[in-house]
C-alpha cells in the first residue's frame, strides 16, 4: 500500500517537472514561423553536405530534425529546396519552402564569399517575414578556422568590418561549388514533383523541437552584421513571398516587430494621467519629465539634480543646486545658490546672493527706504517691499 502511494507520488512529481519544462520552453518560442527552423543547424547541415544537392537531401531528412516548417497550416511538414546563384566569387543559395502549387515562401539565404586562394567566408540570413526581422548566424571561431579579415589583406573592395573571421574554406561543400567544373545548383522539386526518397511527417510541438536545436548555438552565433554585401544586392531581385503565409502570420509577426521597435512596454503613454513620460525613470507628479532622475513635486525639471519642494505650482528649476523653498507660487530660480524662503509669491532670485524673506526684491538694500547698497553685502532679510536705494552712512 505504501509502495504504490510513493510510486503514485513519484509519478505526479515527473509529470508536474516535465509540464514545467514544457511551460519553459513555449515561454521561450517567440510564436514565429521561425521558432521551427533552426539557422544555425541549416549551416551545420551544409557544413557537412558535399554538395548543394545533398545539403538540401539532409535540410529535408527527418532523423537531422533541422525542419519544422509547417507554413501552410496542413499539419505536413513544408519541402524546403534549395536554389543556387554565382557571381563571381560570390554565391548565394536560397532556402525556399513550398507552400503551394503556386507559392514558395524563401525561409533564408546562405551567403558565401571567396576572398582568397585559401579562404571564404560564410552567413545564413533568415527572412524577415518567417523571422519577423532579418536574422542573420555565422560559425563561431576556432582554433584551426580563423583568419584575420580586413579590406587591408582582401582588397578595397571588401566592404566587411574588420574583424576575426571563420574560414569556411575547407567545408566540403564549399570547395565543390568553387571547382572549376561545377554548375550551379537549382532544385529541379516543385510541388507535385517531389524526390522519390521524401516523405513529409508530422511537425513537432516547440517544446520538443527546441532541444534537438540547442546545440548548434555553442558554435553558430547570431550577429547584426552583414560580411558579404554583394549576396544581397543579388539576391533582392529573386526573392520569393507568399501571400498564405504572410496572412497566417500577420498578427504574431505585427506585434514582434512592435515590440522589437518599442524596446520597452508602453504603459499608455501618461504616468498617472499627469504630464508627458518617457521610458526609463517615474514621474510622481504634474508636470514635464525627461528622463534621468525623479520628480516628486509639481513644476518643470530637467536632468541633473533632485528637486525636493514642496510646490504645488511650479517655480522653475534648472540644473546644478537644490530648491528647498516650500513655495506655492513660483520664484524663479537659476543655478548657483540656495533658495530658503518660504515665499507665497514668490520673489526673484539672482546668482550670488540668498533671499531668506518673502516679498519681492528687486535690490539689495534693507527695510522700506530707498538707498542703494552696492553688490556684495547684506540681503533682504526683512518682508517688506523695497524699491529705493540705500546709501551706507
Amino acid at each position: 500500500m505504501h509502495l504504490s502511494k510513493t510510486i503514485s507520488a513519484l509519478l505526479l512529481c515527473f509529470a508536474i517537472a516535465v509540464s514545467a519544462s514544457a511551460q519553459d520552453q513555449e515561454a521561450d518560442s517567440t510564436g514565429l514561423p521561425g521558432d521551427n527552423f533552426s539557422l544555425q543547424g541549416a549551416l551545420d547541415l551544409f557544413k557537412k553536405a558535399g554538395s548543394p544537392e545533398e545539403f538540401e537531401k539532409l535540410l529535408n531528412t527527418q532523423d537531422n530534425k533541422i525542419n519544422n516548417l509547417d507554413l501552410n497550416g496542413d499539419g505536413q511538414i513544408d519541402y524546403v529546396r534549395v536554389t543556387g546563384k554565382k557571381q563571381d566569387d560570390v554565391q548565394i543559395f536560397v532556402l525556399q519552402a513550398l507552400v503551394s502549387p503556386t507559392e514558395s515562401q524563401d525561409v533564408a539565404v546562405i551567403s558565401l564569399e571567396k576572398t582568397a586562394d585559401d579562404n571564404a567566408v560564410i552567413q545564413i540570413e533568415g527572412d524577415a517575414d518567417i523571422y519577423g526581422e532579418s536574422t542573420i548566424a555565422e560559425p563561431l571561431p576556432e582554433a584551426d578556422n580563423v583568419f584575420n579579415y580586413s579590406p587591408a589583406s582582401h582588397g578595397p573592395s571588401v566592404s566587411s568590418p574588420e574583424g576575426i573571421i571563420v574560414n569556411v574554406w575547407f567545408w566540403p561543400c564549399v570547395r565543390f561549388v568553387y571547382a572549376p567544373a561545377y554548375t550551379v545548383w537549382i532544385s529541379p522539386f516543385t510541388w507535385v514533383a517531389h524526390p522519390v526518397w521524401w516523405r513529409p511527417w508530422r511537425p513537432m510541438p516547440y517544446y520538443e523541437y527546441r532541444p534537438y536545436c540547442a546545440h548548434y548555438r555553442t558554435r553558430y552565433v547570431v550577429v547584426p552584421t552583414r560580411r558579404i554585401q554583394p549576396a544581397r544586392v543579388m539576391y533582392r531581385p529573386t526573392r520569393m513571398t507568399s501571400v498564405t503565409v504572410i496572412q497566417r502570420n500577420r498578427v504574431v509577426v505585427d506585434n514582434y516587430r512592435n515590440n522589437r521597435n518599442s524596446g520597452r512596454v508602453d504603459r499608455g503613454g501618461n504616468y498617472g494621467g499627469r504630464g508627458g513620460y518617457t521610458p526609463g525613470r517615474t514621474n510622481n507628479g504634474g508636470g514635464s519629465y525627461t528622463p534621468g532622475r525623479t520628480n516628486n513635486g509639481g513644476g518643470n525639471y530637467t536632468p541633473g539634480r533632485v528637486n525636493n519642494g514642496g510646490s504645488n505650482g511650479g517655480g522653475n528649476y534648472t540644473p546644478g543646486r537644490t530648491n528647498n523653498g516650500g513655495s506655492n507660487g513660483g520664484g524663479n530660480y537659476t543655478p548657483g545658490r540656495t533658495n530658503n524662503g518660504g515665499s507665497n509669491g514668490g520673489g526673484n532670485y539672482t546668482p550670488g546672493r540668498t533671499n531668506n524673506g518673502g516679498g519681492t526684491r528687486q535690490s539689495v538694500g534693507n527695510g522700506n527706504s530707498g538707498g542703494r547698497q552696492s553688490s556684495g553685502r547684506s540681503s533682504n532679510n526683512g518682508g517688506g517691499s523695497r524699491g529705493g536705494r540705500v546709501s551706507r552712512n
